[in-house]
């Protein structure tokens, strides 16, 4: 289940904020593998319209009951000043790590490249 809550601003428009498991994150990740959470955070016109953009980002099973985790003042100054409207976390409670784009949630983490080999790359000779 997610933990999560809202907040009206002044201009009637809404922040949400949501505690959710991590999508799969890498080639051979299955869904929820690794356990981690991450705090998503959605600024739009009512809390409706909020839920509906993370759904249409892929996140279907994303409910908001009740209001039990609302963001707080520093979480809805972090999504205000996104472009998108729309960040999220890994860890909620350490303040150290910044907010990331919504679209660096499902980019797969890079792996490392492989060493170069000596001798060369292969089929650079010319054929007869």
């Amino acid at each position: 289940m997610s933990g999560g809550g809202f907040i009206r601003l002044p201009g009637g428009s809404v922040v949400v904020a949501l505690s959710l498991p991590r999508p799969p994150h890498g080639a051979r990740s299955g869904p929820y593998d690794c356990g981690c959470r991450v705090r998503v955070l959605v600024h739009a016109v009512n809390r409706q319209r909020a839920l509906t953009r993370l759904r249409n980002l892929g996140l279907r099973a994303v409910y908001l009951r009740g209001n039990t985790e609302p963001p707080t003042p520093d979480e809805v100054t972090a999504v205000l000043h996104h472009p998108d409207g729309l960040v999220w976390r890994e860890t909620p409670g350490d303040d150290t790590e910044s907010w990331h784009p919504i679209r660096a949630l499902w980019r797969p983490r890079a792996a490392p490249a492989p060493p170069p080999s000596a001798a060369g790359p292969a089929g650079s000779g010319r054929a007869a």
